[in-house]
């Protein structure tokens, strides 16, 4: 990794963070669980830390900026910070610190499968208004589990301790990804929304006559506000497939058109969609087709 800015804090262990925060010596050198009530001297500072950092706040004030975005916390509401990700809170004297962090180090779960796994969860990568709503029954589900966690911390160390905590954050990520997929599901006016612009701005790259310009998933995702993995999941839960998958289907439809409509070679029509290879092109319109360009063409002879 690069050097750090000297106007960011970096912190590589939980050891560190503890010393930061002007907390007691961790009891376990791999997680914590930080009340937010003790923690004192933050405010104005940015901060990056080597750890993946859930958390849950309450009656928030201020604001709290992960990356060039603020998240949008209500009472009850989650965040989900990975590893090496610029982290800062604004000053306000008056902020309730109501909540807690639950923080712990990629060295934790690297000989787990979940170590794997955690890349999966896409809300680690989220950026921009995407907090995880609970709701009471949610949040009580949550905090079981976290006290678990936390009661394993404080006991004594043996040779099942990791075991026991990584199966109960494994158990927790499951849980938060359910809770994801149901906050899909019930924001149904802004997910419509959402589905809306997403499909009029895919519309525009594939409108004219002319040559189009394929948009990559981190395109469209910016030009719609959120994050390429926030997008890809909500696309997935609404309509079965993802961000890619859209933008391959909006290809093979205005190649089908043009097939239809013109004697355009397949070469051709391969360089005015943008593919720098018409062989890729051919590949995967028999993908989706199960046809080559040019036998599907025929097939309306």
């Amino acid at each position: 990794m690069k050097n750090t800015s000297p106007n960011i804090k970096k912190i590589d262990s939980v050891k560190e963070l503890h010393s930061f925060m002007g907390l007691p010596s961790p009891l376990n050198p791999l997680i914590t669980i930080i009340d937010h009530s003790k923690i004192n001297n933050i405010s104005d500072q940015k901060m990056l830390f080597a750890f993946y950092n859930i958390s849950i706040k309450r009656g928030f004030k201020g604001k709290l900026k992960y990356g060039r975005n603020h998240y949008d916390f209500d009472d009850g509401s989650m965040s989900f910070i990975a590893p090496n990700q610029i982290l800062s809170v604004d000053k306000d004297e008056d902020r309730n610190m109501d909540g807690w962090s639950l923080m712990f180090h990629p060295g934790l779960i690297v000989q787990y499968p979940l170590g794997t796994a955690i890349k999966n969860y896409g809300y680690f990568s989220y950026s921009v208004n995407e907090a995880l709503h609970l709701s009471a029954e949610e949040e009580v589900t949550i905090e079981t589990i976290v006290k678990n966690i936390q009661k394993e911390i404080e006991s004594r160390l043996d040779n099942f301790s990791q075991d026991v905590i990584v199966s109960n954050l494994e158990l927790l990520l499951s849980y938060c990804n359910r809770f994801y997929n149901r906050q899909f599901i019930t924001r149904k006016m802004a997910k419509s929304d959402l589905l809306t612009k997403f499909e009029t701005i895919l519309e525009q790259y594939f409108s004219g006559n002319s040559d189009y310009i394929i948009p990559s998933v981190e395109k469209l995702a910016g030009e719609l506000n959120v994050s390429s993995a926030y997008l890809s999941d909500m696309l997935r839960t609404v309509t079965g497939q993802n961000t890619q998958q859209h933008i391959h289907d909006k290809l093979i439809e205005k190649a089908k058109e043009i097939l239809m409509s013109t004697n355009l070679t397949a070469s051709e029509i391969a360089y005015q969609l943008g593919f720098e290879y018409p062989q890729s092109f051919s590949k995967l319109f028999k993908s989706k087709t199960k046809l080559t360009p040019i036998e599907y063409r025929n097939s309306f002879n």
